[in-house]
């Protein structure tokens, strides 16, 4: 979504872990699927010349509020070299989360490019190519002694309500999820970390963006674990048929990806832990 520059490393990620951090690679939708009779003649992208990008405002490096109060991060950045590159108009919405299926079918927004995860949602949107490899992690106090799975057994684990990593732990994990103490949730990453900085619980799953971010704001208070619980894609979600934009947004990515623009776009957010090495669209 966009899925949020800044003088100075260490108050830029200050500012930005006091917004909050939003699982915006959570589960899949499940708001209205289908759309009103009025909102099936709403215009794409592509036929309307103008990208209306839905995204969570509180979750770096893809989309963030900046120390100037404007909107930035990498997916923003990245729809307005697209728009750019399609001679199209481009607008930013800041959106609630939990309203983005609402919002796109009705036509408030056009898109969702936020970090958006697109495996579990295939039915409910039409997916741009696969941009960015993510993964589902788990992330642990450096001093805590948890090297791996193993070590989890009785401990407490935590993740934000309705992600892909509670997904993942209910469903493909689920035999790991047993031998915790317990599987809490929560509503946002943000108060999450600061329940494992504090040891009241003692891992926190998460979409490996938001452990990259926390790991390049405090790297002496936590560590990722080697191993991650599934890996997975962010693509640009449209409004189930809309194939037209999501095919020429796609095109765009790649001639962005050749022209060296996905490059400078990934060394700018690199402070981040964004990584030009996870860019998967060539």
């Amino acid at each position: 979504m966009s899925r949020r520059q800044f003088v100075g490393l260490a108050g830029s990620l200050a500012t930005v872990l006091g917004l909050g951090l939003v699982g915006c690679g959570g589960g899949a939708g499940k708001g209205s699927a289908a759309g009103s009779a009025a909102a099936k003649d709403v215009k794409g992208a592509a036929e309307s010349k103008k990208l209306v990008v839905g995204f969570d405002k509180s979750y770096p490096p893809y989309g963030f509020v900046g120390d100037d109060g404007e909107y930035t991060g990498f997916d923003l950045d990245l729809a307005k070299a697209v728009a750019d590159k399609q001679g199209w108009e481009v607008k930013y919405e800041a959106i609630d989360w939990d309203a983005k299926d609402t919002l796109l079918n009705s036509g408030a927004i056009n898109c969702i490019w936020n970090g958006f995860t697109m495996e579990g949602r295939e039915d409910d949107y039409t997916f741009s190519e696969p941009y960015m490899l993510n993964e589902q992690v788990l992330v642990v106090k450096k001093d805590a002694g948890i090297k791996g799975w193993d070590d989890l057994a009785g401990k407490t684990v935590i993740t934000q309500t309705d992600s892909a990593a509670q997904d993942v732990l209910e469903g493909d994990q689920k035999d790991l999820a047993a031998t915790f103490a317990t599987l809490d949730t929560i509503g946002e990453y943000n108060t999450a970390f600061m329940q494992l900085e504090s040891g009241a619980v003692d891992a926190v799953a998460c979409d490996l963006s938001i452990a990259q971010y926390q790991l390049a704001a405090k790297p002496d208070a936590y560590t990722q674990l080697d191993e991650p619980l599934s890996s997975e894609h962010y693509a640009v979600g449209f409004k189930k048929g809309d194939t037209k934009s999501a095919d020429a947004v796609a095109e765009s990515l790649k001639a962005l990806y050749e022209d060296g623009t996905v490059k400078d776009l990934c060394d700018k957010y690199s402070s981040y832990g964004l990584s030009f090495d996870n860019w998967v669209l060539k």
